[in-house]
This record gives C-alpha cells, sequence and structure tokens, in this order.
C-alpha cells in the first residue's frame, strides 16, 4: 500500500499527522500538487509535481493508483474514482469514503455546484476541528494497521 495526498487542498495540519505516519511505519507517501509542497526530509516520501489546470493532481493520482492504495483527499470525484480502480479514499476530516456514500456525496456536490451556478451563495467548508483532525488521525491509524497486519500475513515481498 502507498498513500497518495492531494496535496493542493490538504491542510497543513493533516498533512503533518501523515509525515508523523509515514515515519513511523516507512509507508511510502507521495503528495501530488501542481505547486510546490514543503516536505521533510523523509525516505519515505516523495512528491510530484503536476502542471496547472483543471484535475491535474487528481488525473495524475488515478493514473498512478493501485489496487489497495490509500488517497487523502476532500475532492469527491476524485474519491469516486478511487474506489472504482480499487483504492480506499479518507477525507481529512476522517471520513472514509465507501461505495456507498460516495454516489451520495457526488449528488450534494453537483447540487451545490448547480445553485453556486445560479448565483446562491453556499459559503465553503467550515474549518477543521479539532474533533475532526482527531477522526482523521484514528481513522489513518486503522488503516494503516489494517495495512500492516495484511502485509505481516503474506510476507513483505507480496
Amino acid at each position: 500500500m502507498q498513500i497518495w495526498v492531494d496535496a493542493d487542498a490538504c491542510p497543513v495540519v493533516i498533512r503533518d499527522i501523515l509525515f508523523r505516519a509515514a515515519e513511523r511505519t516507512g509507508v511510502i507517501m507521495t503528495l501530488v500538487a501542481n505547486k510546490p509542497v514543503r516536505l521533510p526530509a523523509l525516505p519515505h516520501v516523495r512528491f510530484i509535481q503536476v502542471p496547472a489546470g483543471f484535475d491535474a493532481a487528481d488525473k495524475r493520482i488515478v493514473e498512478l493508483l493501485s489496487v489497495g492504495d490509500l488517497v487523502i483527499t476532500a475532492d469527491v470525484p476524485l474519491a469516486a474514482a478511487v474506489i472504482e480502480k480499487g483504492g480506499t479514499a479518507l477525507n481529512p476530516r476522517g471520513e472514509l469514503y465507501t461505495q456507498e456514500n460516495v454516489r451520495e456525496r457526488l449528488s450534494v456536490r453537483n447540487f451545490l455546484d448547480e445553485l453556486r451556478g445560479s448565483g446562491v451563495n453556499t459559503g465553503g467548508p467550515a474549518a477543521l476541528s479539532q474533533r475532526e483532525r482527531q477522526m482523521f488521525a484514528n481513522q489513518l491509524d486503522r488503516l494503516l494497521a489494517r495495512h500492516s497486519k495484511t502485509v505481516s500475513r503474506r510476507g513483505p515481498q507480496e
């Protein structure tokens, strides 16, 4: 398993949690963004810069994603593509996207886009709370622990 981060909109506090997890577990983590991102000097953390453009980072993540990889994103269409390709998607608020809830979230997102397109101010997302940061860290730990158990049962070469 690798961790892919949609880094253009990923909060710094969530990146810090991810960096600590990558350091602790040795899981390869790649941040993908269209502008440079500050990274710690860790052997398992990488960065891919994509050209500026609509969904360029999302497209690159989906292209490189393997079955079983984890993607950190608040972008619902990217989460849907990740799930379709056999990956796992987790948003920075600690919510795990599933086959069931991603369809509902896509519908809500599309509805809000229509409202905004007609001139309605729908506001933006609320600031990330301490509770949501903790939910994210806990969900990430669960996913990494599950991965670790799978690897130890199969052996590291698989």
